[in-house]
């Protein structure tokens, strides 16, 4: 956690109407600071080398690149932030795929889309309590 004492999150989606929403629904919620929006792989990755990101709420497609690119790149990487992968495309062999290059939580867009907010909660207080 950054000494700002925010959890600090990435978006890295290319719905724009799903970006507007997201964000809204990140910024209502206290000490918790979404850093940027981006909907490239490329742009993603140097959002978290730029910044101190804590987290990184991950689209598996993106307008240029994939979310699997991003999660690579993230485990070939310094920081490592924790990735939460919010897809349409909820397939076990994603999910297992996924996981397997780090992601801490796979959620549905249509089914899981509301657990969101209460994962981003969950991870700050964490990152809070585990502060000296």
């Amino acid at each position: 956690m950054t000494m700002t004492q925010y959890l600090r999150v990435l978006l890295v989606e290319d719905s724009k109407v799903l970006t507007e929403r997201l964000t809204e629904a990140i910024r209502q919620i206290a000490d918790v600071e979404l850093l940027d929006a981006v909907d490239s792989e490329v742009a993603a990755l140097a959002a978290v080398k730029r910044d101190a990101v804590d987290v990184v709420i991950l689209d598996l497609h993106l307008r240029q690149g994939t979310g699997f690119g991003v999660l690579r790149g993230l485990a070939a990487g310094v920081a490592r932030p924790r990735v939460i992968v919010l897809t349409n495309y909820d397939l076990p062999e994603y999910k297992s795929a996924a996981m397997a290059l780090g992601a801490t939580h796979f959620l549905d867009k249509a089914r899981d889309y509301g657990r969101l907010p209460e994962i981003l909660k969950e991870m700050s207080e964490a990152a809070h309590l585990a502060k000296p």
